[in-house]
């Protein structure tokens, strides 16, 4: 039988061996700080606690920032800060950017070309300050007054719709948000997305309006499509509109990322004209508010289902037939031109 035979430590003349491929003892691993523990690389600032704001700061604090002061007007939004950010002050917006090195401009895409060129005049805007929008709509132009200020201005847009509460935070994970910076801050820029735990994706300033008109188009639109829907169930019936709706759309939204027009069903994809004409009678009779819209979304998937083959042209021309016969300008009859 073969013993084990012990490795030496030491040679002939007494002097250490060398050992060989034998593994290392493993290093004790450090324990993972805290978020409180971690050194704060930058204070930030929220002006204008609507739903992102505090929540976006909030991220910004797992991450190592220390947020050091939030403006917020309505009672709403003040118990939203207190919720998010505890036990940091509200303040005026002026006071908000003496505060900071890294400012959060979180209010109403109308207002934020106004709300700039208030904190440029005013002199509340540092030289290297970070100055940040969220606005879908804008680049990084909108924020020109402080940029001459001497701010460093990014846009960061977040592609997600938030609630106000903490489950927000929760939400960035995985986010995408649509970046736009000078060249020489995309680093800077991108680098802050990855740390509140969102994807950047780089968004060319002409490109913001159709970037954001895009996104709006798929999830604001798809509330009023959704709560409709709930509605128009409710009428039938269905005691739990909720709970039918949540795997029909659930798979309906999965099909169509996974195989855009292809995953189109339905009526208006099979060119069922009949059916579609019944569903417009049954909306004129109990839901009238919905009728323009339920024409206008089936005439664009009747154009897009033929341009991809799913619609076979001789059932199209039948449908599309009962789509204009009921669209409100053939009920309103022929209109006169009267420029």
């Amino acid at each position: 039988m073969t013993r084990n035979r012990p490795v030496p430590t030491e040679d002939w003349n007494g002097r250490p061996v060398p050992t060989v491929n034998a593994p290392a003892a493993p290093e004790p691993r450090a324990a993972e700080p805290r978020p409180e523990d971690r050194p704060a690389r930058l204070t930030v600032g929220v002006v204008g606690a609507g739903r992102v704001g505090p929540a976006l700061a909030a991220s910004l604090r797992l991450a190592g920032h220390r947020p050091v002061a939030v403006s917020a007007v309505s009672d709403r939004s003040r118990r939203r800060a207190a919720e998010l950010l505890p036990d940091v002050p509200v303040v005026e917006p002026a006071r908000v950017l003496a505060l900071a090195d890294l400012v959060l401009l979180t209010v109403p895409d109308d207002a934020l070309p106004g709300l700039v060129e208030g904190l440029a005049d005013t002199g509340a805007v540092r030289p290297g300050q970070l100055l940040v929008h969220t606005s879908g709509r804008y680049g990084v132009r909108v924020l020109d007054p402080a940029r001459r200020a001497g701010a460093l201005p990014l846009a960061l847009h977040p592609a997600m719709t938030f609630t106000g509460t903490p489950v927000d935070v929760q939400r960035l994970a995985g986010c995408s948000f649509g970046v736009t910076a000078p060249e020489e801050l995309r680093l800077a820029a991108e680098a802050l997305v990855i740390e509140m735990g969102g994807e950047p994706e780089w968004i060319a300033e002409d490109a913001r309006p159709l970037y954001h008109a895009a996104l709006a188009l798929g999830a604001n639109h798809l509330v009023t499509l959704v709560a409709q829907s709930m509605e128009l169930l409710h009428k039938a019936g269905v005691a739990a509109p909720d709970r039918m709706l949540g795997p029909l759309l659930g798979a309906a939204l999965d099909n169509a990322l996974r195989s855009g027009d292809a995953a189109l069903t339905g009526p208006v994809a099979r060119g069922d004209a009949g059916t579609v004409a019944a569903h417009v009678a049954e909306l004129r009779k109990h839901a009238p508010g919905t009728v323009a819209g339920y024409l206008a979304m089936a005439r664009t998937t009747a154009d897009r289902a033929l341009a991809h083959g799913l619609l076979k042209p001789e059932l199209a021309e039948d449908l599309l037939g009962v789509l204009a016969a009921d669209s409100p300008a053939a009920a309103d009859g022929p209109q006169g031109d009267d420029r």
